[in-house]
C-alpha cells in the first residue's frame, strides 16, 4: 500500500505531498498522523527553511474520507472528541509551524482541505481549484478548522459559507483572501518557485518569525505594551547574528551569507 504522505526534501525546501489520489487526498486517521508527524519534525529541523504542501492526482484534498466518517458516526462521543482533537493538533501544527509554509493548490479543496490552505502562510492556486465548506450538508460544521478559515476569509464571509455549504471558485477564494494568487495551470510551478526564491533570500529567523509577529499584533493589548514589545523585537533582531549579517550585507552591497550567493 502506498504511503499516504510523500516527504520530499530538496535542500532547504521540504515538500509534503498528500498521496491518496484515488480518494482525492481525503483525510483519515493515518494521513492526519503522518502529516502531523512530518510537520513536527520539520519544525525541529534547522535545515528546513520552507515547507510546501501539495496534493497528488486531480485534487488538493477532499476533506474527510467517507469510510473514516462512517466509522466515526458509529463511534462514541468521547471517541469522536479524541478524533477531532487529532485533527485540531494537525491544523495547529501547520498554522504555528516555525517555518514559512506554502500551499500549492492545483485542484479542488473541500472541508478540511480548505483548513489546510487557510493554515498556510502563502496559498497559490489555479482556475481548477474549487472550494467548499460543505459540512452543514451533513448536519455538521467546520468547527476544528474554523479558527484558521475565519482568520483567512473574515467572519462575514465565514458566516455565509459555513451555513450554505456552497462551492466557490478560485477567483472567489482570491477575493476573500483564502488564496494569494491564481495563475494558469502551466504557470503554477513557476509561481510557487518565485515565492520560494523570495523566502530563501529573506533571513531564516526573520521569515520564520513573521507569523508570530502578526499573531501577537492581532492579539491586541495596550498600545504601550505593543509598542514596547515591537521595539524590543526589532532591537533584538538588529543585534542578532542574522540581523548583523543582513545589515552588513546591505551596506556592503553583497548578498547575505544565508542565500549561498557569492554576489
Amino acid at each position: 500500500m502506498a504511503e499516504p504522505l510523500l516527504i520530499q526534501p530538496a535542500g532547504p525546501v521540504l515538500r509534503l505531498r498528500l498521496n491518496r489520489p484515488h480518494l482525492h487526498n481525503a483525510f483519515d486517521a493515518g494521513l492526519i498522523a503522518a502529516l502531523t508527524g512530518a510537520l513536527e519534525q520539520a519544525g525541529a529541523d534547522p535545515a528546513v527553511r520552507v515547507v510546501v504542501l501539495e496534493g497528488e492526482g486531480a485534487s488538493f484534498s477532499a476533506g474527510a474520507d467517507l469510510n473514516w466518517m462512517r466509522g466515526m458516526a458509529a463511534a462514541s462521543e468521547q471517541e469522536n472528541r479524541e478524533d477531532a482533537l487529532a485533527l485540531a493538533r494537525l491544523m495547529r501544527s501547520l498554522d504555528e509551524l516555525p517555518r514559512p509554509t506554502l500551499a500549492r493548490v492545483h485542484g479542488p479543496a473541500f472541508g478540511g482541505g480548505v483548513g489546510l490552505v487557510a493554515c498556510c502562510d502563502i496559498a497559490i492556486g489555479t482556475p481548477k481549484a474549487r472550494f467548499g465548506l460543505t459540512e452543514s450538508r451533513l448536519g455538521l460544521l467546520p468547527a476544528v478548522i474554523s479558527p484558521y478559515v475565519i482568520a483567512a476569509i473574515g467572519p462575514r464571509q465565514a458566516r455565509r459559507w459555513f451555513a450554505t455549504a456552497e462551492h466557490f471558485d478560485a477567483e472567489a477564494a482570491l477575493h476573500m483572501g483564502l488564496l494569494h494568487a491564481v495563475v494558469p495551470e502551466e504557470e503554477l510551478d513557476a509561481a510557487v518557485q518565485a515565492q520560494l526564491d523570495l523566502l530563501l533570500k529573506a533571513g531564516p529567523i526573520a521569515a520564520a518569525s513573521a507569523k508570530q509577529l502578526v499573531r501577537r499584533v492581532m492579539a491586541g493589548g495596550t498600545a504601550e505594551a505593543l509598542d514596547a514589545d515591537n521595539a524590543a523585537l526589532i532591537a533584538a533582531l538588529r543585534v542578532s547574528p542574522e540581523g548583523q549579517e543582513g545589515l552588513a550585507a546591505f551596506l556592503g552591497k553583497r548578498a547575505p551569507a544565508w542565500t549561498g550567493s557569492k554576489d
